[in-house]
C-alpha cells in the first residue's frame, strides 16, 4: 500500500484526499487554473515558487518547440521555391521518422541523466537552429537534415517535461499538475498558431520558422529558471516513491524487460496505439469531408476545427487534473475513448463544416483527457522501477506508428468505401480500444492511507 505524506482530510464519499494549501491564482486563460505553494519530492522542503512558473512557462513555450514548423513547411517550400509534392512529402516525412525512431532513446537518455533541464535546453536550441537555418538553405538535402535534427530534439523534450514535473511535486501532485501543464500546453498552441498566422501573413512567410524559434528561446530560459536542486532526479524517473517523513527510500532500477512483463502495462499501450489508430485520421478526413461541401472555404473552417478544440482542452485538461485522484484515472480515461467513438459517429451525419467543426469539440474532450491521463497512467504503473521515461518513450513510439497507420489505412477505406465509411471504419477501432482497456486495465489509483 502506497503512504499518503502530508495533510489528508476525507470527502463527502470517504474518500482520502490531499488538503488544499492556500491557492494563488494566476490570471493565465481567465484565472483557469492555480498555483499552489507545494511541499516538493526532494527530501519534503519547499519547491520554489520560481521553479514552479518556470515549469508553467516551460509547458507554455515548449508546445510550438515540440512540433517543430509542422505543417506551415510545406506550405513555405512550394510558395518560397515551387517544390514538388513528392519533395515536400519527403522533407515533412523526415521529422517524424526522426521523432519514432528517437523516442525510445530519448525517454532512456532522459531517465539517465542528471542534467535533464540543460538537456531540453540543447534540444530547444537544435530547434531553433535548425527553423533559422531552413531560411537559409532550401536543398531537398539540407531541408531533411534540418527536419531530422528537429525530430530527435522533439523526442527528448516529451518526457524531459514529465520528468521536471514528477521530480518537482513528487506522484501525489502529479495528477494535478499535470493538468495545469496541459493547460498552458493548449494555450501554448492557441498563442503560437495565432502568431504564427499574423506574421506568415503581414511580414513574411520566414518568419513562420522565427516564431518557432523565438518559442525556443522562451523554451530554454524557461527550462533553465527551474532550480536544480528543486528537482529530484530518481523521483523523476520512477526510480522510488516519495520521501517518508524526510527520510528519502532507496532507488530502484528495474529491467526494461522485467517492466514491459507487466500484462497491464502491455494492455494500457495497445490501448493506446488502438486509440491513436483511431484517432489519427478523424481530423484531416473531416477536413477532406468539408472541403466537399464547401470547397473554396475548407482551410478556414479547418483552422476553426483545431482552435475550436484547443479551446475546449483548456478546461478538459485541468478538470481531468484535479478529479483524477477522487474519480480515479479509469472512468475519466473511459470516458475519452467514448468521446472518439462519438466523435467518428457523428461526422458521418453531414459534410456542413458547422456540423463539422461543432463535433471537433468532442475531439477537445477526447484529447483533453488523454494529453493528462496517459503520462499519469504510465507513472502508475511504472512507480519505483526507475524507468518511467524509457516506457513514455517506448509507448509514444508505438503511438506515433499507430496515428501513421491510420492516415495510411482509413485513406484505403475512403476509396473502397466513402467517407461516412472511413468514419465508421475509425469509431470500430475505437470501440475495440474502450474495450481492451476496459476489460484490462484496472484502477491505477494508488490506495492512501495515513502512516
Amino acid at each position: 500500500m502506497f503512504e499518503a505524506h502530508g495533510p489528508l482530510q476525507r470527502s463527502g464519499d470517504g474518500a482520502t484526499t490531499i488538503a488544499d494549501d492556500d491557492a494563488l491564482t494566476t490570471t493565465l486563460a481567465g484565472g483557469l487554473i492555480k498555483a499552489n505553494p507545494q511541499f516538493g519530492a526532494t527530501g519534503g522542503k519547499p519547491v520554489t515558487q520560481c521553479s514552479l512558473r518556470a515549469l508553467d512557462w516551460s509547458n507554455f513555450f515548449l508546445s510550438d518547440v515540440r512540433d517543430g514548423i509542422g505543417p506551415y513547411l510545406g506550405v513555405y517550400l512550394l510558395a518560397a521555391y515551387k517544390w514538388d509534392a513528392g519533395s515536400i512529402g519527403k522533407a515533412m516525412a523526415a521529422m517524424g521518422i526522426a521523432m519514432v525512431i528517437a523516442q525510445t532513446p530519448a525517454g532512456a537518455l532522459i531517465d539517465a541523466t542528471t542534467q535533464k533541464r540543460l538537456v531540453m535546453a540543447a534540444a530547444s536550441l537544435v530547434v531553433a537552429v535548425s527553423c533559422v537555418l531552413m531560411t537559409v538553405f532550401s536543398s531537398l538535402l539540407a531541408i531533411v537534415f534540418f527536419q531530422v535534427m528537429i525530430g530527435v530534439s522533439a523526442a527528448i523534450l516529451a518526457p524531459g517535461i514529465a520528468a521536471l514535473t514528477l521530480g518537482l511535486v513528487g506522484y501525489r501532485r502529479y495528477p494535478t499538475r499535470q493538468g495545469r501543464n496541459e493547460v498552458f500546453n493548449h494555450a501554448g498552441n492557441l498563442v503560437a498558431a495565432a502568431f504564427a498566422g499574423l506574421v506568415g501573413q503581414l511580414i513574411a512567410l520566414q518568419w513562420l520558422f522565427y516564431a518557432v524559434a523565438l518559442f525556443a528561446v522562451g523554451a530554454i530560459a524557461s527550462v533553465l529558471l527551474i532550480r536544480k536542486s528543486d528537482v529530484d532526479n530518481e523521483l523523476a524517473r520512477g526510480a522510488r516513491s516519495e520521501i517518508v517523513e524526510g527520510e528519502e527510500e532507496e532507488a530502484h532500477i528495474s529491467s526494461f524487460a522485467a517492466v514491459i512483463s507487466s500484462r497491464t502495462l502491455l494492455l494500457f499501450a495497445l490501448s493506446i496505439v488502438l486509440f491513436h489508430f483511431a484517432n489519427g485520421a478523424m481530423l484531416p478526413l473531416a477536413g477532406q469531408y468539408m472541403t466537399q461541401a464547401s470547397p473554396g472555404s475548407a482551410s478556414i473552417y479547418m483552422s476553426a476545427c483545431i482552435i475550436a478544440a484547443q479551446l475546449v482542452m483548456m478546461p478538459v485538461a485541468k478538470f481531468t487534473g484535479d478529479r483524477a485522484d477522487s474519480w480515479g484515472r479509469r472512468p475519466i480515461f473511459l470516458i475519452a475513448f467514448a468521446a472518439l467513438i462519438l466523435r467518428g459517429l457523428l461526422y458521418t451525419v453531414s459534410p456542413d463544416p458547422y456540423w463539422i467543426v461543432s463535433v471537433q469539440l468532442l475531439d477537445g474532450i477526447g484529447a483533453g483527457i488523454f494529453g493528462v491521463l496517459w503520462v499519469i497512467v504510465a507513472a502508475d504503473l511504472t512507480r519505483g522501477t526507475g524507468r518511467y521515461n524509457l516506457v513514455l518513450g517506448a509507448i509514444a513510439t508505438a503511438a506515433s506508428l499507430g496515428a501513421a497507420l491510420s492516415n495510411f489505412t482509413a485513406g484505403y477505406v475512403v476509396d473502397w468505401t466513402s467517407y461516412p465509411g472511413g468514419f465508421l471504419f475509425l469509431s470500430g477501432w475505437a470501440v475495440v480500444a474502450f474495450l481492451v482497456f476496459y476489460f484490462g486495465v484496472p484502477e491505477t489509483r494508488p490506495v492512501q492511507s495515513k502512516s
